[in-house]
């Protein structure tokens, strides 16, 4: 009976293994795709230091999709506004 049992599950190996051999022989290759480099456009905008001027650049370069990362000072009165996009 032990005999018999490991025949079956033996059997149920070879099959399995053959299904799956089958199906990579048959299946399609797989492919690995390269991805592109993210390619950004970059924006510098010296704007008035008065915080509703700033807020109407933001808002303006923001709806054309442009985002803010940086705001290093150009000089002390007049700061810049890097936007990536």
């Amino acid at each position: 009976m032990q005999n018999i049992r490991q025949s079956a599950a033996w059997l149920l190996v070879g099959i399995g293994f053959g299904v799956l051999g089958l199906l990579l022989f048959m299946g399609q290759p797989f492919t690995a795709k390269a991805q592109e480099p993210k390619r950004y456009q970059y924006m510098i905008v010296e704007v008035l230091p008065d915080t509703k001027n700033m807020q109407i650049k933001l808002n303006e370069f923001g709806a054309d999709g442009w985002e803010l990362v940086a705001v290093p000072m150009g000089s002390m009165t007049e700061p810049r506004l890097v936007f990536k996009r």
